[in-house]
């Protein structure tokens, strides 16, 4: 599927896709219309990144 397919099938605007592009926070209304478009669920979408521990 072309991101543009995802786009219609989800009813993201173009804004949306481009900062999912850039690594940018989406909502979660936004992670539940793509999961609902390829019919999954959301763990298949998303994945946890911790951040490295600080060293004092």
């Amino acid at each position: 599927m072309r991101k543009e397919d995802l786009r219609i099938a989800a009813g993201l605007t173009t804004n949306m896709i481009a900062n999912m592009g850039k690594g940018k926070n989406i909502s979660m209304e936004t992670l539940a219309r793509i999961c609902e478009a390829l019919n999954c669920d959301i763990l298949d979408v998303i994945e946890l990144e911790q951040d490295e521990p600080k060293h004092d």
